[in-house]
């Protein structure tokens, strides 16, 4: 059997699967994936290999009782047999409160999340894509370690109501760090595409290359508040962190930077620059979805802060039904609306600021403040009348991404980092709390 199977395969095994059952409701998901990777450090590949996967789940309900088997063999009496234990486990299982009856027949957005030069990637592939970071930074006497992940897979989903679901996706993620050799120098860059053509090890190698030779002789600049220049993948994390926070029922019970004090949620509510415009669409083209979240729910195009207002949260199928609104599942990616500047222009524009190239071991200090602490690293600069100026020490930040973007100043074109399409940021008054001495 295939690893990636049609959607007339996938759904061909999931109506096997439900005629078996004998309870009130039921589930299957099935999945399948080859993921390849290769994985270097000082300038040699360390590991490499491929994978391949293919796996069903079932869930069986009685009344809001629920059991879930899973299982990678597909004759039918292994499909049988995994039928009768989701059904077994479900029986002894304690009742769910907040159990919501399955959907039904669902109609989804079609998203084009497949690439065929992703799908075709082989060893020869992942070899060269390797070489041509490691080989430049030999020759210029640098450290090389990165990593390479490709996949392509198919999920599927169909339920005793009627629903059926079915997307095909490819992805590829690089990360390489550069080190110079006395280890004082440090240069990153990440990428990430559904479609391989569009992923140049070398051009992300020698921006990170770049960084590693001009942060080498770094200077200490007192902590206090700076304008900070944020590249792509300093802010993903904070903003990712914000996204996720925006579920209506952490705001309802008052546990999230959402709620008001004395109760209610900040819905409709004004709590950004008005430039912020932050929206999810599993059409978009640089950052496609599937077009189905993971309960069978419809994603669509949605506006989660727009002009600055906090526009829709997320909720629960439970939690919408309590609240009589529509259940809003959660985006697999967002969009921020940036500017048309480049980095290197917000650099031109700064008087006095200061370069982040990313940020690393974020932790939550107050979910209801989203303030958030962790550390620079791989390359943060000094800018003096739109130069960079030098390379300095790495601080700890403590800061909050709802203060940060009422804090912004401008915004560079978005690009695509974690799945997501975020623009570079320009912040004032970003609070950097302490020296680190790491690199």
């Amino acid at each position: 059997m295939s690893i990636i199977l049609t959607k007339e395969e996938a759904k061909k095994i999931i109506d096997k699967v439900l005629a078996f059952s004998k309870a009130d409701e039921m589930s299957v998901s099935l999945g399948g994936s080859r993921t390849g990777n290769i994985r270097y450090a000082r300038n040699s590949v360390s590991t490499s290999g491929e994978s391949l996967d293919l796996s069903l789940a079932v869930t069986a309900v009685f009344g809001k009782r629920s059991g879930t088997a899973t299982i990678n063999e597909f004759d039918d009496k292994s499909l049988e047999k995994t039928v009768r234990r989701a059904e077994e486990i479900a029986k002894l299982a304690p009742e769910n409160p907040e159990y919501v009856p399955m959907l039904g027949p669902q109609t989804y957005l079609e998203t084009s999340t497949f690439s065929e030069s992703t799908a075709k990637i082989d060893p020869d592939y992942r070899a060269k894509a390797a070489f041509e970071s490691i080989d430049p930074c030999s020759k210029k006497g640098l450290t090389a370690a990165g990593y390479l992940e490709d996949s392509s897979g198919f999920n599927a989903m169909g339920n005793s109501k009627g629903l059926f679901a079915y997307n095909k996706s490819t992805s590829i993620d690089f990360s390489i760090t550069v080190r110079t050799a006395d280890g004082l120098g440090s240069g990153y860059a990440i990428r990430d595409f559904n479609d391989a053509s569009k992923l140049s090890t070398k051009s992300a190698t020698e921006i990170a290359m770049q960084k590693a030779l001009a942060s080498s002789s770094a200077k200490a600049l007192e902590p206090g508040k700076y304008t900070v220049i944020l590249e792509p993948a300093a802010s993903i994390d904070l903003l990712q962190n914000m996204m996720r926070s925006m579920d209506a029922r952490n705001a309802d019970e008052g546990r999230s930077f959402l709620s008001k004090k004395g109760g209610g949620i900040r819905l409709g509510e004004k709590l950004f620059d008005e430039r912020v415009n932050i929206f999810s669409d599993p059409s978009n083209p640089e950052i496609p979805k599937a077009g189905f979240s993971g309960d069978g729910r419809p994603q669509e195009k949605i506006y989660w802060i727009e002009n600055g207002v906090v526009k829709n949260l997320t909720y629960s199928r439970f939690w919408a039904e309590k609240k009589g609104v529509k259940a809003t599942p959660p985006p697999s990616g967002f969009i921020m609306a940036g500017g048309t500047e480049s980095l290197a222009d917000l650099i031109k524009g700064t008087e006095k600021g200061i370069l982040v190239t990313r940020f690393w071991y974020i932790r939550a200090v107050d979910p209801q403040t989203l303030l958030y602490t962790g550390l620079t690293r791989d390359g943060t600069f000094y800018i003096e009348k739109g130069q960079i100026k030098y390379p300095i020490k790495n601080f700890r930040f403590n800061e909050s991404p709802v203060i940060m973007l009422n804090n912004l100043e401008a915004m560079g074109v978005p690009m695509r980092i974690g799945g997501s399409l975020i623009p570079p940021l320009k912040i004032r008054d970003f609070t950097f709390s302490s020296l680190s001495n790491a690199v």
